[in-house]
């Protein structure tokens, strides 16, 4: 568990993207970093530049910085470009496809769902949120979990995303979903320079 005494919408106006919903409208009102001098915060450097690109990525995985990493190092050994592998590998978590299928509202809010053992992956309970998805895998609410409130709200629709990334093909009125295929770089809604990640852990 990643240490959250942080608050997000701090940690989201120090990042510059919203970790929540609720932190997108007071980016929105105060576009700069929180604290006395945040206005006039413009010194900066190659290194600073970096390590805030992954932050940011690492924050809106919710994950600690050795799972961050763990998915460089496995990415790393792919042929294709380091920083979209590594994003493909951070998408393929169990609780951020959670997030991205409309089970949750968070990642926050996904991980919850996943370690207290509301789902189920091919038929069987998973509650470990950094479990890795391959293509054709189902997942799913537990039959015991649904007739929670929450998961009625799920059912209707409730948190799902204006259009679900390609790559999921989600049945919320059955409280399902499918990784139809691994997703490409520009289908994943996460806003990042993937590259300055890949010179931070290469330098």
């Amino acid at each position: 568990m990643t240490n959250q005494t942080r608050p997000k919408i701090r940690r989201s106006r120090a990042l510059g993207v919203a970790l929540t919903p609720k932190a997108a409208k007071y980016l929105e009102n105060r576009p700069y970093p929180p604290g006395e001098h945040g206005r006039g915060r413009k010194q900066t450097s190659d290194y600073k530049t970096r390590l805030m690109e992954k932050q940011r990525l690492r924050f809106q995985y919710d994950i600690s910085e050795v799972q961050m990493r763990a998915a460089f190092d496995r990415a790393n050994k792919h042929a294709g470009k380091t920083g979209d592998e590594l994003v493909v590998d951070l998408e393929r978590r169990l609780d951020a496809f959670v997030l991205r299928a409309g089970f949750a509202r968070t990642v926050y809010q996904a991980r919850q769902m996943v370690t207290h053992g509301h789902i189920e992956v091919n038929g069987g309970k998973v509650d470990k949120p950094s479990y890795r998805l391959k293509p054709d895998d189902v997942v799913a609410v537990r039959e015991r979990s649904r007739t929670k409130p929450l998961f009625q709200v799920v059912q209707a629709g409730g948190f799902a995303a204006a259009e679900t990334p390609r790559y999921i093909e989600a049945r919320l009125d059955k409280l399902m979903a499918r990784l139809d295929r691994l997703p490409q770089r520009r289908e994943v809604p996460v806003i990042c320079d993937e590259q300055l990640v890949v010179e931070y852990y290469s330098r």
